[in-house]
């Protein structure tokens, strides 16, 4: 398969993009979506060479100011990579044409993702609009078109399904970061690891956050918790986690669901706005293990020990313990070690600021 190369370019005026709504030709990857303008090399084009072709080709305007931002690898499934040079242009002549690929409309930036866009262009266009200088961004996508895999720069990106407030996945993937700015609703997975004394008493096993992480930072928290990746399932996720973050290497059967928690969250940490808004599959891990036998996650985890369950929600309801754990969450542990507990249709609800 021969790769290709292309360019892609969004024009700007009056804080608005120009935009293309590819509506023209059936047979179009890019039908019934917003883009830039822009297209393939031919011959032996420079990029600037194409850039400058495709605008005027499309668009009618010559090109008096632009900048490269940078480059973006598409892969699809059973088709060949894609190079494509992005720029961003300020400066123009000319009158604005009709364009035989479809509409052409001046969009406003921040109504972008009104748009039908692709998710990936989404990612990109924040990029862009933080004036991020020059990056390599890698985005791979299945034949049904939705992507799987981000790289920035070389660095794996997390990728998160959008949920619907019933927990089911949109269809849209956002990128980890885009999504606590936004506070898009996503699943994450939370497990407690947690033992029965012999006075019938309940410890449960707390870790306490790394200073470094980028929320609620030395907080104590849940025994194990992480957030899904794209096309994850609930139990493999909380599986995936209690191996990475404390080393235990439970299997199938081993963790117990307890019920669904909805979680919401609108902080700010380091300087920058955290909204998070998530629906978590809840699990218990009930056997028997020492804290000090534990491999812990030293990026994320600093410390880890078992805690007395009552003391800690104490803690939790008085304010006097630092801890980002979720005080209706905690309540349901206790529920789901009463004898005849069942988990059918239970959810949990921690959204004081949001109607569910």
């Amino acid at each position: 398969m021969t790769t290709k190369l292309t360019t892609l370019c969004y024009i700007e005026k009056d804080e608005k993009y120009l935009m293309l709504h590819r509506v023209s030709k059936e047979k179009d990857i890019n039908k019934d979506k917003w883009i830039g303008v822009g297209g393939h090399f031919e011959g032996e084009e420079s990029p600037e060479e194409c850039l400058l072709r495709e605008v005027y080709e499309e668009t009618g305007l010559t090109l008096t100011s632009y900048q490269f931002r940078g480059i973006v690898t598409f892969c699809c499934e059973g088709a060949p990579a894609e190079y494509m040079c992005l720029y961003t242009a300020d400066g123009f002549e000319g009158e604005l044409k009709e364009c035989d690929e479809g509409n052409l409309e001046w969009v406003e930036k921040d109504k972008l993702e009104e748009l039908n866009l692709w998710d990936g262009d989404v990612l990109f266009l924040d990029l862009l609009q933080r004036d991020v200088p020059f990056f390599s961004l890698k985005l791979c996508y299945r034949k049904n078109g939705f992507w799987y895999r981000a790289l920035l720069n070389g660095r794996e990106l997390e990728l998160f399904d959008l949920v619907s407030k019933d927990g089911t996945p949109t269809g849209h993937v956002r990128e980890r970061s885009m999504v606590h700015k936004r506070g898009e609703l996503h699943r994450t997975v939370h497990i407690w690891v947690v033992s029965k004394r012999m006075d019938g008493g309940v410890e449960v096993l707390l870790q306490r956050r790394s200073q470094k992480k980028d929320a609620y930072p030395g907080c104590y928290d849940v025994s194990a918790a992480g957030h899904m990746s794209a096309g994850e399932d609930f139990e493999a996720a909380a599986c995936r986690e209690l191996l990475e973050e404390l080393g235990i290497d439970a299997q199938e059967g081993e963790l117990r669901f307890i019920g669904f928690h909805e979680g919401c969250v609108d902080d700010t940490f380091w300087g920058q706005p955290f909204k998070d808004w998530e629906i978590s599959a809840v699990y218990l891990y009930e056997k028997s293990i020492k804290a000090d036998s534990l491999i812990i996650q030293k990026s994320e985890v600093e410390e880890v020990g078992f805690w007395d369950y009552d003391k800690v929600l104490a803690g939790i309801l008085e304010g006097t313990l630092k801890t980002c754990i979720y005080p209706e969450e905690f309540k349901l542990i206790k529920k789901a070690l009463e004898p005849g507990f069942s988990a059918e249709g239970v959810r949990v609800v921690d959204c004081p600021h949001r109607s569910t």
